[in-house]
């Protein structure tokens, strides 16, 4: 059981409460079940009890960072590998290729480095889109990080490029009931399970249909990658005749519980067909950026302005290269303000939103997490504004957005649980994990003959 604890004489609280409150001069008290208690001025709360007292002071504190869209478990043994010039079909088949060589023993370090490294920028929630091979490997990460997170085990049954194994519509159901009936509400309801299609395009309607409502019936979400390019979604109209988000619309296969990642092209017909069936996506920006087309053919300020909940996602370390949410919402906010030429798109308000309370709705869990309001879990950041990056400070969310990043976070708490202290993990040691990551890499590469040459001479 968690110790009550009271963050005392923050500088600021960014609440994202209902009415969007920012506190000055202001503390939390978080009881022994790990949830919310208070929110309010200092001097208000000033008598009020806890048995640990975090001070506060020169901190601006915000709600936990939810990242909705994040590959886990293979990513950073091959990060910083694939040349910018690499096809992407051919950058994915050899990602697919490495990742079917690791053991469940190197899923479970990268893992938790990679959690790790989230957690030490400020992230509290992840959801992991089902690319983990051994799921015991990494709730046992998640354990020993604690971090809270959404997993599940993805699937394709068509034949894909990927090189993923094929699976039949009725052994997808299976192993997907299988997973959550296994998963959903491990480490004292710290990880929940959904059901994980790999896109539309890997995955047949039947089985994404099954899948769907066997995670209706346990009240959980399902999720899967859809529209990553203009390309993406030209090929899969000419295969169907229809773009990606209109075939799942068509075959109704878009709900409230439905959270689509990437969306990187939208027309206004898919824009119609997400608000009416009431479903979330995800924005990818650090990997969005990186030559999708985001700033043509993205919606995501339309998608804001009609009020469909978007979140945001770093995706995985070998695409996005950093896994700090902070950077990320840099970049929605100012993707499409050089894209249509205004400012006024994405302020850092939204951004924030994207990152806090809209990647709570995303997961289905804004009840809980996503805001600093009592009754909600406590997942909480304070951020060190004793550094150049936040003076001078009169706007938190302006320095947030535009000026900072993950360096700056100092504290992190989990399910009212204290994971990181003063910018270090407490409960492992991950500086362990740096050489043991660095020859896991090296060993991936060498059993698969995979190898890269760097376009500098290496002497």
């Amino acid at each position: 059981m968690a110790a009550s604890i009271k963050i005392e004489n923050a500088s600021w609280i960014v609440t994202v409460d209902k009415n969007r409150r920012l506190l000055k001069d202001a503390s939390i008290v978080i009881d022994d079940k790990g949830r919310i208690a208070q929110v309010g001025k200092a001097k208000d709360l000033r008598g009020e009890p806890a048995e640990f007292i975090i001070d506060a002071k020169d901190t601006v504190v915000t709600p936990g960072f939810i990242n909705c869209h994040m590959h886990i478990s293979y990513s950073h043994p091959i990060r910083g590998i694939f040349p910018d010039d690499m096809p992407q079909q051919a950058y994915l088949q050899l990602v697919f290729q490495l990742q079917k060589a690791m053991t469940p023993d190197e899923e479970y370090y990268t893992s938790l480095l990679a959690m790790a490294e989230l957690l030490r920028n400020g992230c509290t929630t992840i959801l992991d889109p089902g690319t983990a091979k051994s799921l015991p490997k990494m709730l046992s990460a998640i354990e020993k990080s604690g971090i809270r997170a959404i997993v599940g085990k993805s699937f394709a049954n068509k034949e894909n490029p990927l090189s993923m194994a094929v699976t039949d519509a009725s052994t997808a159901a299976r192993e997907t009931e299988r997973v959550i009936e296994e998963f959903n509400g491990a480490l004292n309801g710290r990880v929940t399970a959904w059901a994980m299609p790999f896109s539309p395009e890997y995955c047949t309607d039947e089985a994404i249909r099954k899948v769907e409502e066997i995670a209706s019936a346990r009240k959980v979400g399902t999720t899967m990658h859809v529209a990553n390019s203009e390309q993406a979604c030209e090929t899969f109209r000419k295969a169907t005749g229809l773009r990606p988000i209109e075939f799942l619309a068509r075959q109704r296969l878009l709900s409230e519980n439905t959270l689509l990642a990437h969306c990187v092209s939208v027309n206004d017909s898919e824009l119609d067909a997400l608000k009416t069936n009431r479903s979330k996506v995800v924005f990818c920006p650090p990997v969005a950026v990186r030559g999708t087309g985001i700033t043509k053919t993205g919606k995501f300020p339309e998608m804001i302005a009609r009020g469909i909940p978007v979140g945001i996602g770093n995706d995985a370390a070998n695409s996005s290269y950093y896994l700090d949410p902070i950077r990320a919402m840099y970049l929605a906010s100012v993707l499409f303000k050089e894209a249509r030429q205004d400012r006024r798109m994405i302020p850092p308000e939204s951004a924030v939103e994207m990152a806090t309370i809209n990647g709570a709705k995303c997961l289905l869990q804004d009840d809980d997490i996503g805001s600093l309001e009592p009754g909600k879990k406590a997942d909480i950041v304070l951020h060190d504004t004793r550094r150049p990056e936040w003076r001078s400070l009169f706007n938190p969310l302006n320095n947030l957005v535009y000026s900072a990043d993950g360096r700056g976070v100092r504290d992190v708490i989990v399910d009212g649980n204290v994971i990181v202290r003063s910018g270090r993990i407490i409960s492992f040691n991950d500086e362990e994990l740096y050489d043991k990551l660095q020859a896991v890499g090296e060993d991936i590469l060498q059993r698969t003959g995979i190898h890269f040459d760097s376009r500098w001479p290496v002497f």
